[in-house]
Formats: C-alpha cells, sequence, structure tokens
C-alpha cells in the first residue's frame, strides 16, 4: 500500500468520526481523527477476521479500551463491510435505539467485542480474552485455537488503577498474543497530560514484564513493524504510539478542545481542506471503499482453512469445543448435582457455606471442563480450588486455576473477558467487603450479560474478629441494586449446591454467592431432586397449624429463624420460616409464586446480618427487620450476633411484639 493509499483510508475514517460526531451534536472526534493512522495498518494489514461472521471463534480479538472513541470503532466497521454498521448506522450515531451507540456495545453491535467507556477495563477485558485463548489452545491445540489480541488504549486507561492490576498479571503470565497500542497524544480532558502525570508508560511495562518501545504514530511503516515484532515476542507487547489527538483540524489538532465535543462546521471545513478530503458529509470515494472492503475480505482463505482444519477434529472434540464456543452446558451437570445432593443427604454435613461451596465443586469442575476458577490471594478462605485442579500459569495454560494475586478489579475484569471470549466459564474468589474492589467490572458483566460467577465469602458480622472492615453490612443491598444480576445467599450445603447449579445456568447474568465462615447446620434432611431455590425463595419449616407469623431470612440467618420458629411454639404461636436465598430469582417469579411463597400471616419479619434496604418488597414498609443498622465490630461471632441482637430471642420478640403479646 503507497503513502497515498494509506492516508486516503486513514482520512476516510477521519471523515466519517467527524461527520458523525457534528451531526449528533456529542461525542468524541479527537481520538478517531488521532488513532486513524493505527487503526488502518491494524484492520487492512495485521487483524485476522471475517465480517460476515463477527463471532468466528479464532478471529483476532480487538478491544477498543478507549471506549470514548467509538466512532473510530465504527468508523472501521463499516468501511470493512460490517452488516451491522450501514451508513445510515453512523448517520445515527448516538441516537436512541442505534447500534451506533455512544460508547461501543457488544450486546448491540456485532464486531464489538467487549462494552467499554469505564477507562481501564478494555484492557483488563484483554488481559481475560488472553489468557482464554492460551488455554483453550492448550485444549484443542493451535490448529484450531491461534489468534492474538489487540487493545487500543488511552492515557485515561493506563492512569486508572485497574491497568496496573492487568499489566502486572500479563507480564506474569507472560501473553506473549497480548498486544497493547497505546494512544500517547499527551493530551487529557483539562489540558496537557503533564498537568497530572509524569509517569514513562514505557518503562513502567518493561518493569511489569512487557516488551515496549515508542514509535511514531502516523508512520504506518513503523506501526507494521512495531506490531510485526511484537509477533515474534515471547512476553506481552506495549507499543507507544505517538499521535497527534484530532489529527487534520486546523485549530484544534493537539489540544483538548478536540477530545470531547463536535468540532463544529468551520473547523471540519478547514480539516477537510488540510487532509484533502472534499467529499461531502458523510461520502467516502467509491476506490477508497473498494480498498476498504477488500481488507475485509482479506481473512477469507484463513477462514476455509480453518473451517477445513476444525472438520478434521475427531467428532467427539470437535462437538465438545462448538459446544463451549456456543455456551451450552454438559449433561455431565445435572449428574453432578444430583450426586452431590444424594450424598449430602445420606450424611448431613453441619459446615460453613464456603466450605460446601469447595464440596459441590469437587463434582462440578469434572463435569464443566470450562469452568476456570481462581481467587484474589484468598484460595484457602474462599475454598474455590478443589483437590484436582492444577494452576495455569506462564509455563503450562491448561491448568484451570488462576492465582491474580490481590488484585481484585483486575480479577473481576480479566473475568469478563474470559466469558466474551467464549468457551470458559470464569468464577473466582474473594471477600464479599472487596465486592467494591470488584463492583465496576460486576456492574458491566451484568450490562453485557456475560456469565461470571464471583464467590464472595466472609459474608457478614459472622467473620467474627477481623471486625468492620470486613465486615460487609451494606454490600448485599448495594449488588441487588444492580440490574441483570443475580445475588445468592444460601443457607446450608445443599442450597449451596443448588445456586451453584442456578449461576451456571444462568448464561445471560453474572452470579454473586454470599457465603459463610461459620459453620450452618443442613437445614434440609429429605431428598428433594427438584431445585427449590429456583424461584428465589421458598418455604423451608411450615407452621404446624395456620400461621401467625412469616420469618423471611438468608443464608446463616435462616437457622436462626427456625430456632425462632420452635420459641414461638413453645408460646403458642405459630411461625413458618422462607429462605430467601435470592431477591432476584423471587422478584422475577410469578405474581401467584410470590403470593403463595409470601403468605397471608398478619406479621411478616425479615432477618439478615446486613442492613434493611430492599427487605421491604418482601416483608412491607410495616414488617419487622432484625438485621444491622451499623457497622460491625471485632469479636468472636457468637458474641457479635448477640451484640447486635441477631438471635432467636430477638426474633421472637419481635414477632410477639408485633402481635401485641409483649
Amino acid at each position: 500500500m503507497t503513502r497515498a493509499h494509506h492516508d486516503r483510508m486513514a482520512n476516510a475514517i477521519r471523515a466519517l468520526a467527524m461527520d458523525a460526531v457534528e451531526q449528533a451534536k456529542s461525542g468524541h472526534p479527537g481520538l478517531p481523527m488521532g488513532a486513524a493512522d493505527i487503526a488502518t495498518v491494524l484492520f487492512t494489514q495485521v487483524l485476522k477476521f471475517d465480517p460476515a461472521d463477527p463471532s468466528w471463534p479464532d478471529r483476532d480479538r480487538f478491544v477498543l479500551s478507549a471506549g470514548h472513541g467509538s466512532m473510530l470503532l465504527y468508523a472501521v466497521l463499516h468501511l470493512l463491510g460490517f452488516e451491522s454498521v450501514p451508513l445510515e448506522q453512523i448517520k445515527k450515531f448516538r441516537q436512541l435505539g442505534s447500534m451506533t451507540p455512544g460508547h461501543p456495545e457488544n450486546f448491540i453491535t456485532p464486531g464489538i467485542e467487549t462494552t467499554t467507556g469505564p477507562l481501564g477495563q478494555g484492557l483488563a477485558n484483554a488481559v481475560g480474552m488472553a489468557i482464554a485463548e492460551r488455554h483453550l489452545a492448550a485444549e484443542y491445540g493451535d490448529d484450531v485455537v491461534n489468534h492474538s489480541t489487540y487493545v487500543l488504549v488511552s492515557d485515561g486507561d493506563l492512569m486508572e488503577g485497574i491497568s496496573q492490576e492487568a499489566i502486572a498479571l500479563a507480564g506474569h503470565l507472560k501473553l506473549n498474543k497480548l498486544v497493547v497500542l497505546f494512544d500517547d497524544n499527551g493530551i487529557s480532558i483539562d489540558g496537557p497530560l503533564s498537568l497530572s502525570d509524569s509517569v514513562d508508560q514505557v518503562k513502567r511495562f518493561e518493569s511489569a514484564g512487557w516488551v515496549a518501545s515508542r514509535i511514531d504514530g502516523h508512520d504506518p511503516p513503523a506501526i507494521a513493524t512495531a506490531i510485526a515484532n511484537a509477533k515474534t515476542s515471547d512476553k506481552p507487547t506495549m507499543i507507544a504510539c505517538k499521535t497527534t489527538i484530532g489529527y487534520g483540524a486546523p485549530t484544534k489538532a493537539g489540544k483538548s478542545s478536540s477530545h470531547g465535543s463536535p468540532l463544529g462546521a468551520d473547523e471540519i471545513k478547514g480539516a477537510r481542506e488540510k487532509l484533502g478530503w472534499s467529499d461531502a458529509p458523510f461520502q467516502i470515494p467509491a476506490e477508497v471503499l473498494t480498498q476498504w472492503r477488500a481488507a475485509g475480505q482479506r481473512s477469507k482463505p484463513a477462514r476455509a482453512a480453518w473451517d477445513k482444519r476444525l472438520a478434521s477434529l475427531p467428532a467427539d472434540k470437535r462437538g465438545e469445543f462448538e459446544r463451549r464456543m456456543r455456551g451450552d452446558l454438559p449433561g455431565a451437570l445435572n449428574a453432578a448435582v444430583r450426586a452431590v445432593k444424594e450424598s449430602l443427604f445420606k450424611e448431613p454435613k453441619e459446615i460453613a457455606t464456603r466450605t460446601a461451596c469447595e464440596f459441590a465443586l469437587e463434582s462440578l469442575i469434572p463435569a464443566v471442563p470450562e469452568m476456570i476458577g481462581g481467587s484474589a490471594d484468598l484460595t484457602g478462605s474462599n475454598n474455590t480450588r478443589t483437590k484436582s485442579m492444577k494452576a495455569l500459569s506462564a509455563s503450562d495454560y491448561s491448568g484451570r486455576f488462576i492465582h491474580y494475586g490481590i488484585r481484585e478489579h483486575a480479577m473481576a475484569a480479566a473475568m469478563n473477558g474470559m466469558a466474551l471470549h467464549r468457551g470458559i466459564i470464569p468464577y473466582s474468589g474473594t471477600f464479599l467487603v472487596f465486592s467494591d474492589y470488584c463492583r465496576p467490572s460486576i456492574r458491566l458483566a451484568a450490562l453485557m450479560g456475560e456469565r461470571v460467577i464471583h464467590i464472595m465469602t466472609h459474608d457478614s458480622i459472622g467473620l467474627g474478629e477481623d471486625g468492620p472492615t470486613h465486615q460487609p453490612v451494606e454490600h448485599l443491598a448495594a449488588l441487588r441494586a444492580i440490574p441483570n444480576l443475580n445475588v445468592f445467599r444460601p443457607c446450608d450445603a445443599i442450597e449451596t449446591l443448588e445456586c451453584w447449579q442456578l449461576a451456571l445456568e444462568a448464561r445471560d447474568r453474572p452470579s454473586v454467592m454470599a457465603l459463610t465462615r461459620q459453620n450452618l447446620p443442613q437445614l434440609r434432611q429429605t431428598l428433594d431432586e427438584r431445585n427449590k431455590c429456583v424461584a428465589g425463595a421458598y418455604e423451608i419449616s411450615p407452621a404446624q397449624g395456620k400461621a401467625q407469623v412469616s420469618i423471611f431470612a438468608t443464608g446463616s440467618e435462616v437457622s436462626l429463624a427456625v430456632e425462632a420458629q420452635k420459641l414461638l411454639a413453645a408460646q403458642g404461636v405459630q411461625a413458618r420460616v422462607v429462605s430467601v436465598p435470592s431477591f432476584e430469582l423471587f422478584q422475577a417469579a410469578s405474581d401467584e409464586v410470590r403470593r403463595t411463597v409470601i403468605g397471608d400471616a398478619p406479621v411478616k419479619i425479615g432477618v439478615e446480618a446486613a442492613v434493611r434496604m430492599g427487605w421491604d418488597a418482601i416483608i412491607g414498609s410495616d414488617g419487622a427487620f432484625v438485621g444491622m443498622n451499623s457497622f460491625g465490630a471485632s469479636g468472636p461471632y457468637k458474641e457479635l450476633y448477640k451484640h447486635f441482637g441477631i438471635t432467636a430471642e430477638k426474633i421472637a420478640e419481635a414477632a410477639l411484639s408485633k402481635l401485641g403479646k409483649r
């Protein structure tokens, strides 16, 4: 490709970005204009993809971590011939219902690998994608899985703390098929980057185990050479591409004024003149579009060769690969769940639900080979690693357990990347109080509808002596506030198993499992193959007669509710106990199911070692609540429960008070 041809192709990106942002009266033209040369080299010379099948499993992944520059990606997808982004959608940029929302959304626009915008997330997603690629290559061989992951980052991505966690993990795992292209334009919203940052990013990446270099981001041969060098590296690569934000704009290029608002008619006119682009808004010259469309067909031979290699696999291996990439669960799951349930009814266990989780995983891990576990340096506390699991490492990517280190933020985002890659169901562990570190990634998983499972142990004041810094109080309510997220808080070993089954079956949303440190009795003693948690709540201990009181509880407090039921019975008050392992599933249940479970007892009591927020949907605003209304304290957990009034006696007192008997 001659320099003149390259410039025309890159300027097509710039023109579409200017025009779309101007028409929308909203958007970020600076990055697309500045990074157009990088994108042109990458998409026309390097990336392996198929516009006719954006989900081709062995495509290279491209992540625009700097999601505010979304018009860069939309312009490229349109120019390459992706059906999801016709010209009419470019003209509808940032409009309600369009395929071109303000930030890239993978669930809206085929060709978009992940939803980005919150800076740093895309970079960490890309790390997860690169982990998934290496693991699946170890499982199925390079003939079937052999692709790279490229991510375009901004200075904002690299200033966010998640970026340090992500690049450290990638460097440690030697993810040599991961390439970061840094749009090094030296500009932030407030002005020159020097106002707030003086980090040498090349040295920073090198210190984390990467190969890093600096190039001119407007020099196509330099870009191509740097990427070619990255392909031969035994480490991940970062290429700092020095660019000019708003390249081509006569008065705003190189300034923050080109970052996040339309350039204006006069500036666009001047940019067209400077770039030698005389075509009308949204008009791409036929010869330029032809060149782009030809680039879109460049990987056809590679795709055809891959199809043949896949077809040549033994039928069982090919079928298993295709099943995993579709996201279907294996038939062995139900049998594994049934076997574990039968063993628990045969020999009931009084164990912490974190231990029950590990007990369930011992059977689930062999049955569901796509499950990849991990922990944020809390493996022995979270109980997320079974005896059969070997570690995934730079020397052996076939392992199924990842030591993330103390990097909850990157751990959660990398799991999103693994799920987005397909072929893997990621889960990992940390303490529930540290869900705050994971929250941005959990929220994005919920937004994208990705099956990512978070095991969060030490779920209440029941963790005891570590005190209020580690005792979650508001966290359950905060997590339940996230749409499309299932939060499970099982009461015993049986419910823990059932919640695991539901989390695995929920292919369109993430799940959080809040598990105890302290031992709990197994309340369900009679074999029932049905998953009783499926409706989110069910009567676990019925009243002996007509119920005067309904006690609703979750997790470790369900056994307290059962004890309170006995205390009330001794005083002639009939009560029923309802376990509520999932507010979200209960809210989604039919009106008939909800009415039956809530019942018609005049007194309703909610019990949870957490704040009341969210409980009124079940117990009503006039219902009684036994729980927390402050932070916790340091001490043995049984003493803490007494200190904060979360006991069977206090539950009974609340019921009697509501009945007017005290």
